[in-house]
């Protein structure tokens, strides 16, 4: 692990069975790969390289070690993927499988970007997916872990081929891929804010506005839904299940890992930011986050809520 000024970011999170993952949904590789995701995400989002894994994992006495070596599988092959490494972490027995991850990222010389720089005038932009996550846990909810399931959930009726675009959704939602490589772009490009998209993008985004002293405005003209979630949006609405429009899930739904940021005005942002919004100082309303000028109340999602 390198680091030029000897200075370092740092990100912990928690997977705890049944409460971010479920073994019925997910497979131990799935598990793997999102432990990774999520905090590497936290990483990318502070401007810098993820380098470093630290891992804890609990589990009962007689969890297959079949299981236990595919997620080995999925964290490895993760790190992989962003280009970091596990050097090191802890084992234990317990009730109930938890993966406990502390990872590490090179800034490359230069200083985090946190989440209370955003100024007045600032360009609010993202990369990555939105809302196809949320889908995916809710195709998952329905009772939906593939295709077959949906045939047999219509009565044999079509539910989108043999690979259904909405498909996707379920792979976002079980192997979330960042853009990891997007956060050190967006910092060398100037980014004055920036994080994680994974408790929803309102929500998310209301927590830079209070840190940086503004209010954020979004424009939904700009949130052009993926394929993926319009048909996943349809697909649940033929199931009876979560009635919730594709854009209200970009908004409001949860687990993305992709990433928002503030730019100063007049930034020329590359392909794989979109603009969707902009920083502007607080209202008399006190309103923190508004959605086509309408104040926006958070609903993503609150581990104690």
């Amino acid at each position: 692990m390198t680091a030029p000024d000897n200075r370092v970011v740092a990100t912990m999170d928690l997977l705890v069975e049944d409460r971010h993952f479920r073994r019925a949904w997910s497979s131990p590789e799935d598990v793997g790969r999102k432990a990774v995701a999520q905090n590497f995400a936290d990483i990318a989002a502070m401007g810098a390289r993820p380098t470093a894994l630290l891992v804890g994992f609990a589990a009962p006495r007689d969890l297959p070690l079949s299981w236990a070596d595919g997620l080995t599988e999925g964290l490895r092959a993760e790190c992989a993927h962003a280009g970091g490494a596990v050097v090191g972490g802890d084992t234990v027995a317990a009730d109930t499988i938890t993966v406990a991850i502390t990872a590490l990222g090179d800034l490359g010389g230069r200083p985090a970007v946190r989440r209370d720089g955003a100024r007045p005038g600032d360009v609010i932009a993202v990369t990555g997916p939105l809302g196809l996550s949320s889908a995916g846990y809710d195709l998952l909810e329905a009772g939906v872990l593939g295709p077959e399931d949906a045939r047999r959930a219509l009565g044999g009726a079509a539910a989108g081929g043999a690979d259904p675009a909405w498909a996707a959704c379920l792979r976002e939602h079980r192997r979330p891929r960042p853009p990891y490589a997007e956060g050190p772009h967006a910092a060398r490009l100037g980014a004055r804010a920036m994080l994680d998209v994974s408790d929803g993008l309102v929500q998310d985004l209301g927590h830079v506005a209070r840190a940086s002293g503004v209010a954020i405005d979004l424009d939904t003209a700009a949130l052009v839904p993926d394929p993926a979630l319009e048909e996943a949006a349809a697909l649940l609405e033929r199931l009876g299940a979560a009635r919730r429009g594709p854009v209200e899930r970009m908004l409001f739904g949860g687990e993305d890992h992709a990433l928002a940021a503030a730019f100063p005005p007049g930034t020329e942002l590359p392909p794989q930011w979109r603009r969707i919004g902009s920083a502007a100082a607080p209202g008399a309303d006190g309103a923190v986050v508004t959605v086509d000028g309408r104040p926006a109340r958070a609903r993503g999602w609150d581990h104690f809520r």
